[in-house]
């Protein structure tokens, strides 16, 4: 049982698709030695816009060194047959300082305006939680916010929920027993009474850099865990080995499918878990990207996933993407019903790989030779693919490229001194295929308040990562 893979839902495949005209996109200055606050960019996604691809509006924040990171919406599930839905508002989670930001969007969605702030102090006391990263809307309505550590820094799995209707913070939505060792991103699927969460890593060791060292140190995470929403308690955890670091989480979007697929990180194993008997769950390495020995490079192998993984599906199930941090591709991997996904579309935009840089590629088992850099609208591109967002109609894949500013600095220091990117990488929905987009840029290097790091992505009408069918 639980073998076969679930086709989307004819509600699904049939749903309207508003193209995206604005973008909302986190950014930072954190690290990058400029001494200004958070921003919230507007980006516009229009076409037939003068100011297409030009960030024209900007909502700083009121403290300095917040590192937003995540974001999402606060405004519960929406149902794929009502296409004028909209999301008001959208909740930024502050991935240092715990600050919790909640942004109205609805009242002006070209100028959004901050309309409340969860301090660190009331997370840290009511519930003993710190270092906020994923929000997402819960059935209900209330705010399910992933947490990756507790106050002092120390790894600490579990969620922190916020109301549904005033956003105040209500506690802990787990027992305090049922706290797993280590949290990042979690997913749900309310008719199958699960919820999905992945591991992370301790920010007191890991949040000042990458050390080769705290591989074998308990620094990193290596569980997955399965949740029962109802009653919000650990159903199941698979240890998913050493080295593995599950990441990004996603389910099928078909509310009736009980499957989907986790990234892991420094492993470079995609696992499909999936419903078997019962409530009972189970996991199947379906993906491996190999590693490539090298020099010049911190480790003599680079992992085939590298701490960046992010995992976006289509809304209609047909197609998984990953971002790929360190080695600079972007992968297009058609579902099919026999549960092996199969590489249709790989562009590489960046990465550590690439030909005169400083990492050479001793062995490689899947390229021949060093990919060249990438330029676009005469700016070349530095660091590597990081958070993904794909448009409702599956034709446009965004991508940003800072996954943490400590380790932007660390691995790719041109992208702190000269600022992240923003790109459009046109996807072939029918037969499968990636392109780099070279009419769109968002040079976040050229803020007027200077260059900055660029990270989370969301549409206003809607976009692969936020819709969650109850």
């Amino acid at each position: 049982m639980g073998k076969r893979c679930s086709a989307a839902s004819p509600q699904l495949l049939a749903a309207p698709a508003p193209r995206e005209e604005v973008a909302y996109v986190t950014c930072t200055y954190r690290e990058t030695c400029i001494d200004q606050p958070d921003f919230l960019a507007t980006v516009d996604l229009n076409p037939r816009s003068p100011n297409y691809g030009q960030v024209i509006h900007r909502l700083p924040m009121p403290n300095l060194k917040d590192e937003l990171h995540s974001s999402g919406w606060s405004t519960g599930c929406t149902c794929f047959d009502n296409a004028s839905k909209q999301w008001t508002k959208l909740i930024l989670p502050s991935f240092i300082s715990s600050r919790i930001y909640v942004v109205d969007v609805g009242s002006q969605c070209r100028a959004p305006r901050l309309c409340k702030t969860i301090e660190p102090v009331d997370v840290f006391w009511k519930c003993n939680k710190g270092y906020l990263n994923v929000p997402r809307s819960l059935p209900n309505g209330d705010v399910l916010i992933a947490n990756v550590g507790d106050p002092s820094g120390n790894a600490k799995g579990g969620f922190i929920l916020l109301d549904g209707q005033n956003l105040e913070l209500k506690g802990n939505w787990e027992n305090e027993c049922e706290s797993p060792p280590s949290g990042y991103e979690f997913w749900y699927q309310p008719r199958h009474n699960v919820l999905v969460s992945t591991a992370g890593f301790a920010l007191k060791r890991a949040g000042y850099g990458f050390n080769p060292d705290d591989l074998k140190k308990g620094v990193y995470g290596r569980r997955l865990n399965v949740w029962d929403m109802s009653c919000r308690t650990l159903r199941q955890c698979f240890d998913l080995g050493e080295d593995s670091l599950p990441l990004s989480v996603k389910f099928l979007h078909n509310p009736d499918a009980a499957e989907g697929y986790v990234s892991c990180a420094l492993s470079g194993i995609i696992y499909r878990f999936y419903k078997c008997q019962g409530d009972n769950w189970a996991v199947e390495e379906v993906i491996r990207i190999p590693p490539k020995e090298v020099t010049g490079w911190i480790m003599c192998r680079m992992p085939g996933l590298s701490f960046t993984v992010d995992l976006v599906i289509s809304r209609d199930d047909r197609f998984l993407y990953l971002s790929n941090w360190l080695h600079g591709d972007i992968r297009q991997y058609e579902l099919s019903r026999n549960c092996k996904p199969r590489l249709v579309g790989q562009v590489f935009v960046g990465g550590s790989i690439l030909r005169g840089g400083p990492v050479a590629v001793c062995r490689d088992e899947e390229l021949k030779c060093q990919p060249e850099p990438l330029v676009v609208k005469c700016k070349r591109v530095y660091g590597g693919p990081s958070r993904l967002q794909l448009s409702l109609d599956g034709k446009r894949l965004y991508v940003t490229n800072s996954f943490y500013s400590t380790w932007d600095r660390q691995f790719y220091p041109n992208v702190v001194k000269e600022g992240s990117v923003m790109l459009q990488i046109d996807v072939d929905t029918e037969k499968g295929g990636l392109c780099v987009n070279k009419n769109f840029l968002v040079d976040f290097g050229k803020e007027p308040n200077g260059p900055c790091l660029a990270k989370d992505i969301h549409f206003p009408s809607g976009d692969s990562t936020s819709e969650i069918v109850p």
